[in-house]
């Protein structure tokens, strides 16, 4: 057995590394020895296959794309920490829900291991770009021109122009396809491969959306523009023709989605009010012809009571062939009207019909709410005041999720806000039963000190998001007490990793002799587990099992055993060694320690334990040292 050094997300990134990593994983042939791609043999590949090629090409291209593709690329430069006091409350501890403060990017970065192709559905409310200071794109990724032209592969001067609009905080349509490219790119892998994607947008960038939508999931993978009619009126004051509505781009990862109905209402329900009495329930009248002809379709019908004949009006046929028409007259399927005396028509029984309603691309707010009502049920939910501007209504989320999800799906949206997507989901849940989960991303915007946020006593957006979670799961605990489903949420936030000394220099864990233990405070050990488990593919949700080796204290999660403190010694080792052959329920097939907390000696003895001990499970353990 040998000791796996490891480093925590490789730092060697440029803007098509993993592009290329993938590609070389499946056609490795398509490479030379040094690593460089062979264009020649990925034709040859894909003449084989017979693949029929297409000369057209449309993209869109922007002032920042090799930067966006880029950070897309870039490992995360943060770690994850738990908020134990938060997660450890009683009506928190078993929740699978997930609210996590920090750069959405960062932390789409950090989940990609553990949730790749685990997420049904993705909602965002991205900010919009109207050009009035909405949005500016602030990033705090450092290079020099002359680092970002070799990593992006480009000349200096565009590496120039890039830094120049990331420094002084851009509002342009560049900026703004920057800050969404790699969020969007990355959020895709989180997606089952029958997941979807639902982003609301404005008219300002709803075309480079699409756009850049078309060029991450493939132009196939439009499912639809939905419009939401917002407002149920213009102000008095608006100039031009004002902006009554917003769009929902939605996006499939595959061809595997298949969008559910939506649940039937009263209204629509209220329809079928007659009943023959024959046991076949309530029924409405229909149209009994179709905009098709047929001959075979085209004949009188006789009502039986008057002796009328009827022929379908012009470029109309009847439903059914004159055989089959006549079964249904005799059955009382056919109507004739109340008297008996009129036309006939097609008895629609809603025992027949299909169990929902098709979803169609125009969401009225009588349907799914506007932007007023949404505000007042902010207003209503925190009582003295909505601490959050222009808020999505319930209903519009609970519609979408209706369409993308089952129930017991997971939905990500990283652009959390006012938290309404989590309160609609825990909503949609009590309506139907449902155990959908959610994992809700949130930046601590400092809220500015005109706005009724702060007035409020809200420091950050954050703070907002938290409130409205735990008012709202309040609030439903009131209005449904026999619900027993899932209201709590758990909180992890990205915290800077503690390991880097500042910008300029290496990682300080690194700097120090091999003999030197480090110190963690409890907050950076935790840290430290949170983020080794997320990296190795766990869940944040995953059961992590203390265990106890002598008095050392190691960590079981998914078959991998942390050991971090600095305390390991023989007593421990033997202690490991005996619950592998002993403890039944004791496999670790990984274990991963902290190479700077494991002096030399303790690494080799550790290493020569495990290589030459014949373990009666014959386990295979994988032994890594990790910084």
């Amino acid at each position: 057995m040998t000791i796996k050094e490891e480093t925590l997300h490789s730092n060697i990134e440029t803007v098509n590394s993993k592009q290329l990593a993938l590609l070389k994983k499946h056609f490795p042939q398509c490479f030379d020895k040094l690593g460089n791609f062979i264009q020649e043999k990925m034709l040859e590949v894909v003449n084989a296959n017979k693949v029929e090629l297409s000369k057209e090409s449309y993209t869109l291209n922007w002032l920042g794309k090799s930067y966006a593709r880029l950070l897309t690329n870039l490992p995360p430069k943060t770690l994850i920490n738990e908020d134990l006091a938060h997660n450890q409350l009683e009506q928190n501890k078993n929740s699978k829900n997930l609210l996590i403060k920090g750069d959405n990017l960062e932390v789409l970065k950090h989940m990609v291991n553990a949730y790749s192709e685990k997420v049904k559905m993705i909602y965002i409310d991205p900010p919009y770009n109207t050009g009035s200071g909405d949005f500016v794109y602030h990033d705090d990724r450092k290079f020099t021109k002359e680092q970002l032209a070799e990593l992006a592969g480009i000349d200096l001067e565009e590496a120039e122009r890039i830094l120049e609009f990331t420094d002084k905080g851009s509002s342009s349509h560049s900026a703004w396809l920057t800050f969404m490219y790699p969020r969007i790119y990355i959020a895709r892998e989180l997606l089952k491969e029958d997941g979807t994607i639902f982003i609301s947008i404005d008219d300002n960038e709803v075309s480079q959306l699409k756009i850049i939508c078309d060029e991450i999931f493939g132009e196939a993978n439009f499912v639809s523009n939905i419009i939401w009619h917002k407002r149920y009126a213009a102000s008095n004051d608006a100039k031009g023709i004002p902006a009554m509505h917003d769009h929902i781009l939605v996006y499939q990862k595959s061809s595997l989605f298949n969008r559910n109905l939506l649940p039937r209402t009263e209204k629509q329900d209220s329809l079928y009010k007659y009943d023959s009495n024959d046991g076949k329930g309530l029924w409405r009248p229909d149209n009994l012809t179709v905009k098709t002809v047929s001959e075979a379709y085209l004949y009188e019908i006789v009502n039986p009571k008057t002796g009328k004949a009827y022929s379908p009006t012009q470029g109309r046929c009847w439903l059914t062939n004159k055989n089959k028409m006549q079964e249904w007259i005799e059955e009382g399927r056919v109507f004739f009207g109340q008297k008996g005396d009129g036309a006939p028509q097609l008895k629609r029984y809603l025992s027949e019909v299909q169990d929902g309603v098709i979803p169609n691309t125009y969401w009225s707010y009588d349907d799914v709410g506007h932007t007023d009502g949404a505000r007042k049920e902010l207003k209503n939910l925190f009582v003295s005041s909505a601490p959050f501007d222009n808020p999505k209504p319930t209903g519009l989320l609970k519609k979408a999720f209706q369409i993308g999800m089952n129930k017991d799906d997971i939905v990500v949206d990283f652009f959390a806000g006012s938290g309404t997507s989590a309160e609609s989901l825990m909503r949609l849940n009590v309506d139907d039963g449902g155990n959908r989960k959610f994992i809700v991303v949130q930046l601590p915007e400092v809220t500015a000190s005109k706005t009724d946020a702060y007035r409020a006593g809200y420091a950050t957006i954050f703070d907002i998001t938290k409130d409205r979670i735990k008012l709202s799961a309040e609030k439903i605990r009131e209005e449904s007490p026999n619900f027993k489903g899932d209201l709590g949420f758990k909180i992890f936030e990205t915290v800077e990793d503690f390991r880097v000394e500042d910008d300029d220099k290496e990682l300080t864990l690194m700097a120090m002799t091999m003999f030197d233990d480090v110190m963690l405070t409890d907050e950076q050990y935790h840290t430290l587990l949170t983020t080794w488990r997320l990296y190795d593919g766990s869940e944040l949700i995953t059961p992590v099992q203390d265990i106890d080796l002598d008095d050392y204290t190691a960590h079981l999660c998914d078959n991998r055993l942390y050991m971090i403190a600095s305390d390991f010694s023989s007593a421990a080792l033997k202690a490991l060694l005996q619950k592998l052959d002993t403890d039944k329920e004791f496999s670790p097939n990984k274990i991963v320690f902290f190479g700077k907390n494991f002096d030399s000696v303790k690494q080799m003895e550790l290493n020569e334990a495990l290589k030459s001990y014949a373990n009666k499970k014959s386990l295979e353990i994988d032994l890594v040292g990790r910084n």
